[in-house]
């Protein structure tokens, strides 16, 4: 069972940055994949980053692409999306997620088994 919990949301002016943490509860943190989505409103969920459990692998959503930067701390049990750059249409519910995907299966929500509450970020134009 892995717990995770966001954080690091806000209001940020076009053109400026934000780091979200995920901090996650149990001690087989390091055998998960971890990845990044966002649900605007009216909107689905969607794909926005994904790390493997090791952080040797990388990927990202051609929107975000050169912008975000996915990291984990494994001895932190903690992973990070940093935002820079941000946009108005980054506005979203930001979540993370835990799963045991790997490659090209980590784009999709239904390869996570947890997730955490949500934080909210607020992108002005």
């Amino acid at each position: 069972q892995v717990q995770l919990v966001e954080s690091g949301g806000g209001l940020v002016q076009a053109g400026g940055s934000l780091r979200l943490s995920c901090a996650a509860s149990g001690r087989t943190f390091s055998r998960y994949a971890m990845g990044w989505f966002r649900q605007a409103p009216g909107k689905e969920r969607e794909f926005v980053a994904a790390i493997t459990w090791s952080g040797g692998s990388t990927y990202y959503a051609d929107s975000v692409k050169g912008r975000f930067t996915i990291s984990r701390d494994n001895a932190k049990n903690t992973v990070y999306l940093q935002m820079n750059s941000l946009k108005p249409e980054d506005t979203a519910v930001y979540y993370c997620a835990a799963g045991l995907g790997y490659g090209s299966s980590l784009y999709h929500l239904r390869q996570y088994d947890y997730w955490g509450q949500g934080t909210q970020v607020t992108v002005s134009s």
